[in-house]
């Protein structure tokens, strides 16, 4: 993309104003921060669009209301958390398929959801109902626990049915305590929000952080090392711009695009991290991040040969938007460089004997689904570097008009 220019003086004039007015006008409304949005209530949560493969979007809704503990959000975030949602994810340790059901559980649990004859651990239908009946039966069996059944029942898969009805609730296990409320933030990514996403007051300070940038080569993988020379990619920039106020994103796009709930095009506001995906329908195919500044501009690191500055938001593969939320950071998986969860917390193979050492083996009957590789590999979510775009001279002040050239997208697999 080349970079805008002037086209009438007055144009650029109103350009800048809009953005500098956007950036101190809106920042300055939201003073508090973001814990997530309203929720509608038990398992009638409606799915957020562009969250969950179209694919799969109509299976996890009808296989989310199964029974009162759960709800598609829920599914949907357990469900990305065991394996971004591949049908083909494989552990190391056997696990399998998006649910990532052990054999021993998917004998008992695995379910034929197609109606082909097969209950198969491969099939992406069959494995999303597998894991709503599993989830269900959990709930069943601690039905009499009191307080609050969804974290319960999301106890019980993490440390086992027996520990949630010895602590008649949620066990004082930290990996466990833990599970229940990232899964339960994480739901909140995956769920059409009811009201005005609340804005964050931490917002102007990532922004800033992400100005003082701008001009700054881009690099594929950059993290703004020392050893970089300070350079970033695209997702680079938006992890060191949140992690400057203390909010910690995934390295990846992909991940990042989980770190909140999504507000819509009209509802945006500085601060907001805005997407672009290959395929609108499949959230899988997210290449590229920026962070919006106000009247229709993000600044971002678009791809190589370019430098860190001002675009336009309003172009095609524009996927949508997260408000990041500290909560909602926190319940991502964390993964190693090959893409794997580097903490899995799985039901029934490990339960915590202890509110600090979760290590001996259990006795219950649900054993262990370890989180597969995700299929990204990449440090901003693509398989392989892109190809050097057109060079771009020193990123401007502020935008100031329209591209002249009207590509106006970042360029794939940043």
């Amino acid at each position: 993309m080349v970079l805008m220019v002037l086209r009438k003086a007055g144009t650029a004039a109103a350009a800048a104003g809009v953005v500098t007015f956007g950036l101190l006008g809106l920042v300055t409304v939201g003073t508090f921060a973001a814990s997530g949005t309203p929720q509608q209530s038990a398992n009638h949560a409606a799915l957020s669009p562009g969250t969950v493969p179209a694919a799969f979007q109509a299976p996890i809704q009808q296989w989310g209301a199964l029974c009162p503990e759960i709800s598609p959000p829920m599914l949907a975030a357990q469900l990305y958390q065991e394996s971004g949602f591949d049908p083909k994810a494989q552990s190391g340790v056997g696990a399998q398929g998006m649910a990532q059901f052990m054999p021993d559980t998917w004998a008992a649990y695995g379910t034929d959801a197609n109606g082909d004859g097969k209950k198969d651990v491969w099939d992406p239908l069959d494995a999303i109902a597998s894991a709503a009946t599993f989830d269900c039966a959990l709930a069943k069996d601690v039905a009499k626990v009191p307080g609050d059944r969804q974290a319960n029942l999301l106890a019980a898969y993490n440390a086992g049915p027996y520990a949630v009805t010895k602590y008649n609730g949620v066990p004082p296990y930290k990996e466990t305590q833990g599970y229940v409320r990232n899964i339960q933030a994480m739901a909140r990514s995956f769920t059409v929000p009811t009201a005005p996403v609340e804005v964050s007051g931490q917002s102007a300070a990532a922004i800033y952080f992400a100005q003082s940038k701008l001009g700054t080569p881009y690099l594929w993988g950059g993290e703004g090392l020392p050893s970089q020379n300070g350079r970033f990619d695209c997702s680079g920039l938006t992890q060191a711009a949140y992690a400057s106020v203390g909010i910690t994103l995934p390295r990846v796009a992909n991940d990042q695009w989980y770190a909140g709930p999504h507000p819509s095009r009209d509802q945006l506001r500085p601060g907001d991290l805005v997407f672009w995906a290959t395929d609108l329908n499949d959230p899988r195919s997210i290449h590229h991040v920026g962070i919006y500044v106000g009247g229709g501009y993000m600044i971002n690191a678009p791809h190589t040969g370019a430098v860190i500055r001002y675009d336009k938001i309003d172009t095609r593969e524009y996927i949508g938007a997260t408000r990041v939320t500290s909560d909602g950071a926190q319940a991502l998986p964390a993964r190693n460089a090959d893409g794997s969860v580097s903490a899995p917390s799985r039901p029934g193979s490990t339960t915590p004997t202890s509110p600090t050492s979760p290590t001996s083996p259990t006795a219950a009957t649900t054993p262990s689904a370890p989180v597969a590789p995700a299929a990204l590999a990449s440090p901003s979510g693509a398989a392989t570097p892109p190809a050097a775009g057109p060079p771009a001279a020193a990123a401007p002040p502020a935008p100031t008009g329209p591209d002249p050239a009207g590509a106006g997208r970042p360029a794939a697999r940043n």
